[in-house]
């Protein structure tokens, strides 16, 4: 009796099978990658002269290896840096005769601190040894600084310019959301205003 041949099964299409179901997860799989911190330069300013920093307006920030927080050289601790950082953006000591007064400032308007937000530069710096984490937190609450002034500018001249109830960062919100149904030019200019009132000048050194 002749044997029955074992049927065959036609693998010619599970290449293309395989091929596609590669394609497939290639497309639709998302890889996490690694964020670092925003930061936008400011541009740069074509001037002969030699730029002056008095030392008051300049509000320095030290990680030192140990994680340890020094403050205009005296340690603190970091639920108080925001506070301390805002003290100093706010503090208006500039007078008429410096010519550059800061008439929204709510500071001490103390002469021995900075003259105005424009001049006040916030220096933050690291030592190699400075945990990643620390840093981060440290960066998070200067930028909170910065955001707290803004935002307490926005619900000022908000309402002046029709934009009642809304903080720097929900003015911001609305402005990149295509659906919001408010004048995004008007709101533009009191974006930019705030940033200028209150301009981030983070100065990071290692």
């Amino acid at each position: 009796m002749a044997k029955r041949a074992a049927p065959e099964v036609n693998a010619g299409s599970m290449a293309d099978i395989a091929f596609l179901l590669l394609i497939f997860f290639l497309v639709t799989t998302t890889m996490e990658k690694d964020s670092g911190i925003s930061r936008k330069l400011p541009p740069m300013e074509e001037s002969e002269e030699d730029v002056v920093i008095k030392q008051k307006n300049i509000f320095t920030v030290l990680l030192n290896g140990k994680d340890q927080l020094l403050v205009e050289d005296e340690l603190m601790e970091l639920k108080d840096l925001r506070a301390a950082a805002i003290e100093f953006l706010d503090n208006g000591g500039s007078t008429d005769n410096d010519g550059n007064p800061c008439d929204y400032c709510q500071g001490k308007k103390d002469p021995a601190s900075s003259d105005h937000p424009d001049k006040a530069i916030i220096s933050l710096k690291n030592e190699r040894e400075t945990s990643y984490k620390r840093y981060i937190s440290v960066q998070n609450e200067l930028v909170g600084a910065y955001n707290d002034l803004r935002n307490r500018r926005a619900l000022q001249v908000g309402p002046q310019r029709g934009f009642r109830d809304m903080n720097f960062v929900e003015m911001q919100k609305n402005y990149k959301d295509v659906n919001w149904p408010g004048n995004k030019e008007k709101l533009k200019e009191v974006i930019d205003q705030i940033k200028k009132e209150y301009p981030q000048k983070l100065s990071e050194v290692q």
